[in-house]
Formats: structure tokens, C-alpha cells, sequence
């Protein structure tokens, strides 16, 4: 993602990334950029709602 390449360019300590409220089970799953973003990013990342 975009966000991934900034991050590495600039060689930041963390990225935070915002993840939608959802209702039930779902409210627990990320979504699919935020999912990445922690997943692949070369640094710490807080994930918000």
C-alpha cells in the first residue's frame, strides 16, 4: 500500500491506521488496509477505531 511505502521512505517509528466499528463478530476482524498495514509494515503500528 501507499501508506507501507511513505512509511519505509520516511523511516518512521509507527504508523497508525484507523479500523471501522462494526457490529458482532465482525467489529474483531480489521480491514483489509489495516490488515495489511500491520502485517507488512517495517515498524510498530496502532491500530485505532
Amino acid at each position: 500500500t501507499m501508506i507501507l511505502h511513505e512509511a519505509e521512505k520516511m523511516g518512521v517509528d509507527l504508523v497508525m491506521v484507523g479500523s471501522r466499528a462494526r457490529q458482532g463478530i465482525t467489529r474483531f476482524v480489521l480491514g483489509s488496509v489495516s490488515h495489511a498495514v500491520l502485517h507488512r509494515a517495517p515498524c510498530q503500528v496502532l491500530v485505532f477505531e
